[in-house]
């Protein structure tokens, strides 16, 4: 065969000839050299092998590879096992590319393990050591975070070294994993120039901690979740328990994980909503740059955004709402919601007199009728009109007023105007229940408010704080937000009523509310008009504080849910998935089984994972059983796992590493094959 070009041949044979000779002692048939042509002779099937063998190496210097030791030697491997794929294909692939130097798999095994990883969820790299299994998973996770595949990597080891018990260990946190991380340090060195490297690791881009550090993610066991059936505490929940989505829809819990006791921190947002999370809870966020280029939201820890709430004086991080009103189970309610809701506005539900509204629209008093049956609503004087039974007179037999009735039977009958409230049955029931019963409070006691330049809010009064309480839960849990504010009834001149003062004996509470759009908030036509006149804007919740709030013991929970969001105290939304994440695990041989469960059940959507280990080097304490040997019996054979086993072939080390696998791996075959011969028990 003809080797075109002088360099070529240089190249291929080797300074000394010394690649030649590594050709020659791999096979019988005889090599002769005369310039740019190699005459081979053998037997057919050897010259046809040491034929193909140089095809491959010259196919490599045409890549632009330079040849050497490790890539000859590889070469011969393949071409003498007949291996379907070809090693110029095989030893030219490229991974990534740093300072001129490319990273790139360098024995069939590698490149086996390379195309698992890219094309499964969750794959397993198992070898003995010096085989790349950490160094390619670091170039995989780096090239995917580069090619903008997902938005952080979360690099991570078991300190089984330290029993876990990094606690006890003099320093900083940082201090105390670096000895265990070291190696995941150096790839990443490897691979990204240092400002780079500190860059991500200061925007939480890049997460590298110990095994039982990443697990967190956590809630305080007493915060409360939304259930279709009301608030639960967070560690009450089981897995098949359901939760609410950021969707509005209940999704069913996957798992719990408890986390023993954490450092805790209130999350506040200025609409006066607020919930607790340790430090390295997650939330789905958004930035005011993020939403112009429109870009999907970020997820950070709780501690990335303390100190950092606040950008050219404005609020940063968005959270996000429920994106649909929250679905509760549906069921009868003695009164029509909208009546209810114009009787907590204008009202008289005291009890001394037959039941009464007052309005200055006669439109309302006539809708009101419309909607009670057995009810009559008369005019009496001016803005004021009663509610009597239909058919009911002076004589006879005495037969209760249905408004009183369905008044008495909700608790509602005897309340002034400041402890009215919204009846439970009311609060947690289907989406059009609760928005009726919200367009009547707002016909009532509510309306538009238009500003020069800006869209329409909707402004809402009352003297009875459960009833605002009560109106903020049914705005949050249809997506919108409300901003609450008092007007003092202490020094507030009089109002005048039929000529005489009348003095404020309540403070008011003034709530301005943004709902999502499509929510009709009035029935009223006149408010109506105005409010899709004017337009009523978009809710949002922007985050204004994080502060220290003691420590409790934790939980954290994983949902079905596609987003991996659920709803937490006062409506916020939340989560602690690893979504969009690249995960590796590395030394996963000193992981128990119970925590290799916990880790495969944390990752999110739109993620991958690779776990990477030496099932013949654990350092699990005796009775512990290596969670990397239990896993291939679980999950070997699921779509999406893939298990890349890695031998001594792939060892890339100095030589002697190679030699001192083969050796250990003969040893433990030949103890194997007497323990056998010997019988159980031996």
């Amino acid at each position: 065969m003809l080797v075109p070009g002088e360099h070529a041949m240089v190249s291929l044979l080797g300074p000394g000839d010394e690649l030649l000779r590594l050709v020659e002692n791999a096979f019988s048939a005889t090599i002769h050299v005369r310039g740019n042509e190699i005459t081979i002779s053998g037997s057919p099937t050897e010259s046809q092998q040491v034929a193909g063998l140089f095809g491959e190496l010259v196919t490599l210097l045409e890549r632009g590879q330079h040849l050497d030791r490790a890539m000859v030697k590889q070469t011969i491997r393949m071409t003498r096992a007949r291996e379907e794929e070809r090693p110029s294909e095989v030893l030219s692939a490229s991974l990534i590319t740093h300072r001129g130097r490319t990273i790139r798999p360098k024995t069939l095994g590698q490149k086996r393990y390379l195309d698992a990883l890219r094309e499964n969820t969750v794959t397993f790299g198992i070898g003995p050591a010096g085989t790349g299994k950490t160094y390619l998973a670091m170039g995989a996770a780096v090239q995917a975070l580069r090619a903008k595949q997902v938005n952080r990597l979360i690099l991570t080891r078991p300190a089984v070294e330290a029993g876990e018990r990094l606690g006890f260990l003099p320093g900083t946190l940082h201090e105390k994993i670096d000895p265990y991380l070291k190696p995941l340090w150096d790839a990443l060195h490897d691979m990204m120039e240092a400002e780079e490297l500190i860059a991500h690791v200061d925007h939480g881009t890049i997460e590298v901690a110990p095994l039982a550090y990443m697990r967190g993610r956590a809630q305080p066991v007493s915060e409360p979740v939304l259930t279709p059936d009301g608030w639960r505490p967070i560690g009450e929940l089981q897995p098949g328990d359901e939760v609410i989505g950021s969707d509005g829809t209940p999704t069913e819990v996957l798992g719990t994980f408890p986390q023993g006791v954490r450092d805790i921190y209130r999350v506040r947002s200025q609409d006066g909503a607020s919930t607790r999370a340790t430090a390295d809870h997650l939330w789905t966020v958004l930035t005011s740059s993020d939403r112009r280029r429109s870009k999907p939201p970020r997820v950070l820890e709780t501690r990335e955004m303390v100190g950092r709430l606040r950008a050219a004086h404005a609020h940063r991080y968005e959270l996000p709402l429920v994106t649909a009103p929250v679905t509760f189970p549906s069921h009868e309610v003695p009164m029509d919601p909208y009546a209810l809701g114009l009787l907590l506005g204008d009202g008289c539900l005291t009890g001394s007199t037959t039941p009464s509204f007052a309005t200055g629209d006669p439109e309302l008093a006539e809708a009101l009728g419309d909607v009670l049956d057995g009810v009559t609503v008369r005019h009496r004087a001016g803005p004021n009109y009663i509610l009597s039974r239909t058919g009911g007179g002076r004589g006879g037999v005495i037969v209760e007023n249905p408004v009183t009735g369905w008044l008495r039977e909700l608790g509602l009958w005897g309340t002034p105007s400041h402890t009215k409230f919204v009846p439970e049955p009311y609060l947690h029931n289907d989406a059009d229940v609760r928005i009726a019963v919200l367009q009547g409070l707002f016909d009532a006691d509510g309306g538009p408010v238009t500003q020069r330049g800006r869209t329409c809010r909707i402004q809402y009064t009352t003297t009875s704080e459960q009833l605002r309480d009560d109106v903020i839960y049914l705005i949050r849990s249809l997506g919108g937000v409300a901003y609450t504010r008092v007007r003092k009834a202490a020094g507030r001149a009089p109002g005048r009523a039929n000529g005489r003062d009348v003095s404020y004996r309540h403070d008011a509470h003034v709530l301005d509310v943004r709902l999502p759009a499509g929510l009709a908030p009035f029935r009223l036509a006149r408010k109506r008009e105005r409010y899709e006149q004017h337009g009523g804007g978009r809710p949002a919740r922007f985050i204004t504080a994080i502060e220290p709030d003691g420590a409790e013991e934790a939980v954290c929970i994983r949902v079905a849910a596609a987003d991996s969001l659920y709803v937490t105290e006062d409506f916020v939304v939340t989560h602690n998935t690893l979504n969009d994440a690249f995960i590796v695990l590395d030394e996963a041989q000193n992981t128990t089984a119970e925590q290799m469960k916990m880790f495969l059940t944390r990752i999110g959507f739109n993620s991958k994972a690779v776990v990477t280990g030496d099932v013949s080097q654990v350092d699990l304490p005796s009775g512990k059983r290596s969670g990397l040997k239990v896993v291939r019996e679980i999950l070997d054979g699921i779509e999406g796992v893939a298990f890349a086993t890695l031998g001594s072939g792939d060892v890339v080390r100095h030589h002697i590493v190679q030699r001192i696998v083969e050796a250990y791996e003969a040893y433990d075959e030949a103890a194997e094959a007497e323990a056998d011969a010997d019988g159980p028990g031996s």
